[in-house]
């Protein structure tokens, strides 16, 4: 996949949600999975969708009367950059106190925070 350099917008990361959920899709099926958390207008949507894909983040193909869009950019790898941008440009670059706030802030489950333990484990050798 290409353009992992670009940060997308959180317009353009709602539709891209949608298509690492829902796989490559056409603009009516990213805007009713959009106007089922709020009201977005089908014209706002594939405007967008055609920007996105003028930027390298998405790609098109004709199939019908049609177009379906394919995410260019790897979800994992979007993570990782928007993580980056939040840690060192709200959180001073500070892993612990993202962490400590974003645990304050969020209920974690019983199982979140075993797997937050493994992953401290894990990160620490296997040493408890």
């Amino acid at each position: 996949m290409s353009n992992t350099n670009h940060k997308p917008t959180g317009s353009e990361l709602e539709i891209l949600q949608v298509l690492w959920e829902k796989g490559p899709s056409l603009v009516r099926t990213v805007n009713d999975e959009q106007n089922k958390t709020r009201e977005v207008g089908y014209t706002t949507t594939l405007k967008l969708m055609q920007i996105m894909t003028e930027k390298g983040i998405l790609s098109r193909s004709k199939e019908g009367r049609g177009h379906i869009y394919h995410p260019l950019v790897e979800k994992s790898d979007t993570q990782k950059q928007m993580l980056d941008k939040v840690l060192h440009g709200v959180f001073g670059g500070s892993a612990s106190t993202l962490v400590m706030q974003a645990l304050g802030n969020h209920q974690a489950s019983a199982k979140e925070l075993n797997e937050i333990k493994d992953y401290i484990n894990k990160l620490e050798g296997g040493q408890s």
